[in-house]
């Protein structure tokens, strides 16, 4: 599955890409006639909390409640989908796939994230670098939280 966020759930995107699924998320005005053709040319699912963006997509969920929990419920009422995907494996900015970090990437990575057993991933797109940290923990058990319809840890 591949989805398409508006603007207003960019916290939503976030999640969706830390599960592994590929999500575009809208810029700040993007016009409701060029978030319709991206999702229909690339078989996305417009994701938005707009009843009237939504009816005009070939296929959209209407996103309810305030907040990336009551966000990512809401979807996972709307699609089945399996937070478990492949976490981990895209870059939470910029959606693209993650790759395996370089020598030269760990060296510039704290002292305390070498430490750990990895794995170390680095976004090719925007440099961003990625290792299991507290972060990832509990983006990890948020995950998890919604895999198996357990309540999900607050937000940190």
């Amino acid at each position: 599955m591949r989805f398409l966020c508006d603007e207003m759930l960019a916290p939503l995107a976030r999640l969706l890409r830390a599960a592994g699924y590929d999500t575009y998320l809208a810029s700040d005005g993007e016009p409701d006639a060029g978030l319709l053709k991206i999702a229909r040319e690339e078989g996305r699912i417009l994701l938005t909390r707009d009843k009237r963006l939504a009816a005009a997509a070939a296929e959209s969920v209407l996103i309810e409640g305030r907040g990336v929990d009551a966000e990512a419920e809401s979807l996972s009422r709307g699609v089945v989908l399996d937070w478990g995907f492949a976490p981990f494996t895209r870059c939470v900015v910029d959606n693209a796939r993650l790759r395996e970090a370089s020598l030269d990437e760990i060296d510039r990575m704290p002292e305390s994230a070498q430490a750990k057993a990895g794995p170390f991933r680095a976004c090719p797109a925007c440099g961003r670098l990625y290792w299991p940290g507290s972060h990832v923990r509990r983006i990890g058990e948020r995950l998890n939280g919604l895999t198996n319809g357990a309540p999900m840890p607050p937000q940190a």
